[in-house]
């Protein structure tokens, strides 16, 4: 999978830009289908991810390292400032707000939803 890093446009849409990245659009076109420009929540991510033919796991496990991850995973992230979106892919972390990343950015729990990919 080729992600393309995406900066979140606002400190409110790290979820549009993780969809945007996961399906090669923008956060505008997410906030667009969804009628929502602000914090989205799991039945939004989902909702995206699914009409959109992606397929996911709907347990959510804990992360405790970058070894508990599978391949590529959805990841909300308890952060120093509020829970957060981020994308785990082929070992890089995609974070909307703190860049490509080498491990987790600064949290206290991580859970994550697996991607399953061809």
């Amino acid at each position: 999978m080729n992600i393309k890093y995406i900066h979140e446009p606002t400190d409110l849409q790290c979820g549009q830009a993780v969809l945007a990245m996961l399906l090669g659009t923008s956060p505008e076109e997410i906030a667009a289908f969804l009628h929502n420009d602000r914090e989205t929540n799991l039945r939004e991510m989902q909702l995206v991810l699914t009409q959109n033919g992606i397929s996911f796991s709907r347990e959510r496990k804990q992360a405790f390292t970058k070894a508990d991850l599978p391949k590529t995973a959805l990841l909300s992230l308890e952060t120093p400032r509020c829970w957060h979106w981020s994308l785990y892919v082929d070992g890089v972390f995609y974070d909307p707000e703190h860049g490509v990343l080498d491990d987790f950015p600064q949290s206290e729990r991580k859970y994550f939803w697996e991607i399953y990919t061809k």
